[in-house]
């Protein structure tokens, strides 16, 4: 039998940087293929060749979805046989327009203009090579979609964007469906239910490729492709793959001496409450985001704010970080001024370092690696005035603490995804703010990428009095710093 892909000897280069040299893989139909390897081997670039979304420079790429046929590389008539679930959205907006910004979710009268789950979903064309298994209806079940169906895509979290993302590919019912990282962003119980799915979208004829952690393989994979320095160097079946001695110690280390320097001069912290909330609320139309909220941070806690997807963590820190608007119709108090009292948004970010999965989504890729750390010290989305030589040496020295001064000079949109996502940690920690908020902050790190950022976080605790909330859907990232855990389950306090 034709193997269902087939990449003979491929070459691919990007910016005149050679991303794979020689590269084989095969991949039959009932197999379904892991693509692991650190964060810098190509997994999320191997994906897109797969799907046709790059081309190869040397070698050849070959499909065989229908037992007469044979689709070259470079032809589109394959393209309605795969479906590809990336890490980022392209929502549109009822203009048919990606118009769409950050604090959008938060203003009731701009993310109206953004399409609904259902309407999203409607502009999905399912294949027609063979009976439709993936219905609609069948899909809003299987990616638990009910209860959102009617939300505009863009007040999702970001677990619940995941899940739609998957959704709008299954509907296609290709015969390949590639999964990038699919695991990430999603709660505890939400894996545990997706591990299940995949073996239902497996038994229905869907072949799966997926990019993931060699630490995190769901039941229905079958072979593990194992990526190095542009190449795969290993191809094993699963069994192979787990009995090997691939799951290695990430202890880390930092220069503590470098790093008291870089934190050595800290914002005054003369707060006494940096957080407090009193019975607050968040309503948008009919539905109950935050119900009764209560809420003390005190100056040098470290707090770890936790809960399934949806369950409001997102909302309750865009109150903190002043991106909502309903924060003035709460008893708010941010470093010991209420809201509303004559702060501006600007004075409240000033002393904030924040990172999430949406800011990643949102933020502009055409400055350096650079720029986009030093515009930390102005809060803004990239750098909009002159540099400051003595800002931008001290942004190169927070890059070299989290191992990614190489991309220094490169532009964001240039340089793996992982490295992207590491920018705006340095972003958040460049002005040592009194607050950091780190949202889901290890989402497409590898795995000494996630021990060591750990690491540097647990360092700065202790050798500064900054104030820290961390949200995760994983115990093992947590710094050990963090003594306080706020838990929320649908917009209320849980014990």
């Amino acid at each position: 039998m034709l193997p269902l892909f087939f990449a003979s000897h491929i070459s691919v280069k990007f910016l005149n940087n050679i991303l794979f040299n020689d590269l084989s893989l095969s991949v039959s139909k009932g197999e379904n293929w892991a693509i692991t390897g650190n964060s810098g081997s190509g997994k999320s670039v191997l994906l897109q060749i797969i799907a046709g979304n790059l081309s190869v420079s040397g070698g050849s790429i070959t499909y065989h979805f229908m037992d007469d046929t044979k689709q070259p590389e470079g032809t589109l008539t394959f393209h309605r046989f795969i479906a590809f679930a990336g890490a980022k959205h392209h929502f549109k907006n009822l203009s048919n327009t990606t118009d769409l910004y950050y604090q959008q979710r938060y203003n009731s009268s701009d993310s109206d203009d953004a399409l609904t789950v259902r309407d999203y979903l409607l502009t999905v064309k399912a294949n027609t090579h063979a009976p439709i298994y993936w219905t609609l209806d069948k899909t809003i079940v299987a990616l638990n979609l009910t209860e959102l169906i009617d939300e505009q895509t863009i007040k999702l979290s970001n677990g619940e964007t995941k899940r739609l993302m998957i959704a709008a590919a299954l509907l296609k019912n290709p015969l390949l469906l590639l999964l990038d990282n699919p695991m990430t962003g999603l709660d505890v119980q939400t894996r545990k239910t997706f591990n299940v799915l995949l073996n239902e979208i497996s038994a229905s004829g869907i072949t799966i490729i997926m990019a993931t952690s060699g630490t995190e393989l769901p039941d229905v994979i079958t072979n593990v492709a194992v990526l190095d320095n542009g190449n795969i160097s290993e191809r094993l079946t699963k069994l192979e793959f787990e009995a090997s001695e691939h799951k290695v110690n990430h202890a880390t280390t930092v220069n503590i001496s470098a790093l008291r320097e870089l934190v050595g001069i800290h914002q005054q912290n003369t707060y006494k409450s940096i957080i407090s909330m009193t019975d607050v609320i968040i309503r948008y139309d009919k539905k109950i985001i935050l119900n009764k909220v209560n809420w003390q941070v005190n100056s040098g806690d470290k707090w770890a704010l936790l809960g399934p997807n949806g369950a409001g963590k997102s909302t309750l820190l865009s109150l903190v970080n002043g991106d909502n608007p309903q924060a003035y119709a709460n008893n708010i108090i941010l470093f010991d001024k209420k809201r509303g009292t004559g702060e501006s948004i600007w004075d409240i970010k000033s002393k904030i370092g924040f990172v999430s999965p949406e800011l990643y989504q949102y933020f502009p890729t055409d400055n350096s690696c650079l720029q986009v750390i030093e515009s930390g010290f102005y809060d803004t989305l990239g750098l909009f005035r002159q540099s400051s030589k003595t800002k931008a040496d001290l942004a190169l020295k927070w890059m070299q603490a989290l191992e990614i001064d190489q991309y220094a000079r490169t532009l964001l949109k240039n340089i793996p995804a992982s490295a992207q996502r590491l920018c705006l940690l340095a972003r958040a920690l460049i002005k040592n703010p009194v607050l950091l908020i780190f949202d889901e902050p290890c989402q497409g790190l590898d795995d000494h990428q996630q021990q060591h950022f750990k690491t540097v976080i647990n360092a700065i605790c202790e050798l500064s009095p900054v104030t820290l909330i961390y949200v995760t859907h994983y115990q093992h990232e947590i710094p050990d710093s963090v003594d306080k855990v706020l838990r929320l389950d649908k917009g209320e306090v849980v014990v």
